[in-house]
């Protein structure tokens, strides 16, 4: 019988195989050129190249299904073929490079698996912002946030080759340690504050030998939902560091001198017909995307939730109350409410948060409403009012807190439905005003040039599709994690 560890490796290789031949069957498809009938050797050569980690990749996964494999006593040709596949990471091959770590390391925890994707998350961040440097010119604070982004990386990568041998620090290392890589997380990888809390979990003395029971531990067996996260906070903290590595003037200003320029090393995505950079535009308009999907959730997550505990905990006539009223604004098409308010006071960011806010106040008042029906009829609720505890007290110690599962789960799908809402509402001219730089907004331009530069329109609709099922998988896999049925 297969180790638990042994079990993690193949499962993330058998995820990992596919994704990796399709990443290489994309660039050698890419390296077709139609018009005039060619092949693009660069594009070819990078296709070869990862075809041949692809081949090595399945190699490795033939071997690890041997009966003879063992994670922790691997043989030297496992051991040289996952040194190899962590190298596909210089093609572009971020599939490979997760199985060759797994596989590499001899012992696995929940710690070790988020910083693989901790260190991803890095360096894609230093690559793209080192674009800039084909820029005619940089902000003054490019150097100094291109440096602190490499220093990072440099102590996330000693986290992730080290990292097994934290436990046996001393307690004063460890927690500098800590404070050093919570610190790090300021540049926005959400990452970062997983692995911490995976490793302060471990160092504690009752968790060894442990079953890994918390919702941090079980996502970790959901890979989909990890690639989510891993794109989640590789845009979250682009939105922070752009404001410091990212020249504004590109996204906004009018160059006439660069009108519909092609894909370019100097201008990754071209210009539109103002010429502007749409990459640059792309990367400012991740800060509203993001920003509005998660206000716009938020919001309707207090409000709604806190209707909705108030009418499932009293119940009868307060109830009734405030459930007939969420039910008028419910039978309201939540995008047709969010036309309406944004058509009457003005296409403006704080307009579009209320507008699409409003809309989805019902149904999470109706989610938290059923959830804590159910809870208020369990037995510590009875305990808690025999204790002398008044309802304000039994509500937001006991109901709300064993209510939340289910809203975080709606809140992560929620926010996906937000953006495709924002960008939907800006492509009408209804949303975030034309002349900023938002998905939307940009899709919008690009839509006019689909036959003549289709890569106006394509880049800004990739984005758009990978951030909402970025938290559509984050959203399954933390139910599937909160699901004691799965787990």
């Amino acid at each position: 019988m297969k180790s638990y560890q042994t079990n993690q490796i193949i499962q993330q290789f058998q995820f990992n195989n596919g994704l990796t031949w399709a990443y290489s069957i994309l660039w050698l498809i890419l390296s077709i050129e139609l018009q005039p009938l060619g092949i693009s050797l660069p594009l070819l050569l990078i296709g070869v190249v990862n075809t041949g980690f692809s081949i090595m990749h399945q190699i490795l996964l033939y071997r690890v299904k041997q009966k003879s494999f063992k994670a922790k006593n691997k043989s030297v040709v496992d051991r040289i073929l996952a040194a190899l596949l962590i190298l596909g990471l210089l093609a572009g091959n971020i599939f490979t490079f997760i199985s060759g770590v797994m596989a590499f390391k001899k012992t696995l925890s929940t710690g070790l698996v988020y910083s693989i994707y901790m260190v991803l998350v890095d360096i894609l961040i230093i690559g793209v912002t080192s674009l800039n440097l084909f820029k005619p010119f940089v902000t003054n604070s490019f150097l100094t946030t291109l440096s602190i982004l490499i220093i990072t990386l440099i102590f996330h990568s000693l986290t992730l080759a080290f990292g097994h041998k934290f436990y046996n620090w001393h307690p004063g290392i460890q927690k500098f340690g800590l404070g050093l890589l919570l610190l790090s997380g300021l540049t926005g990888n959400l990452l970062v504050f997983l692995v911490a809390a995976s490793f302060y979990s471990d160092n504690q003395p009752e968790s060894k030998g442990k079953r890994q029971t918390s919702i941090r531990e079980n996502l970790i067996k959901n890979h989909a939902a990890l690639l989510g996260l891993l794109f989640i906070s590789f845009l979250v903290t682009l939105a922070l560091t752009s404001n410091f590595s990212f020249s504004y003037s590109f996204a906004v200003q009018n160059d006439y001198s660069n009108i519909l320029q092609s894909p370019s090393i100097q201008y990754p995505f071209g210009t539109d017909n103002f010429g502007r950079d749409v990459f640059t535009r792309i990367v400012y308009g991740t800060q509203i995307s993001l920003s509005v999907g998660l206000l716009a959730t938020a919001i309707p997550l207090l409000i709604g939730g806190a209707f909705g505990a108030i009418s499932g905990f009293y119940g009868r006539q307060t109830d009734n109350i405030i459930m007939r009223l969420l039910d008028i604004l419910y039978a309201i098409p939540g995008l047709l409410l969010a036309i309406t308010i944004v058509a009457a006071f003005g296409a403006s960011t704080t307009n579009l948060i209320i507008a699409l806010s409003l809309g989805y106040i019902p149904s999470y008042a109706r989610t938290m409403r059923a959830n804590v029906l159910q809870v208020t009829n369990l037995e510590y609720i009875e305990a808690a009012r025999a204790l002398g505890q008044n309802n304000t007290q039994i509500i937001l110690k006991h109901v709300i807190p064993n209510s939340m599962a289910p809203m975080i789960v709606r809140s992560t799908l929620t926010i996906g439905t937000a953006v495709i809402a924002t960008s939907s509402l800006s492509y009408l001219g209804l949303g975030v005003e034309a002349h900023i730089p938002e998905w939307g907004n940009i899709l919008r331009i690009g839509s006019q040039y689909l036959e003549t530069y289709p890569y106006l329109a394509i880049y800004p609709g990739l984005a758009i599709i990978l951030l909402v099922l970025s938290f559509n998988f984050l959203g399954d896999g933390i139910r599937d994690a909160t699901d004691p049925r799965l787990n």
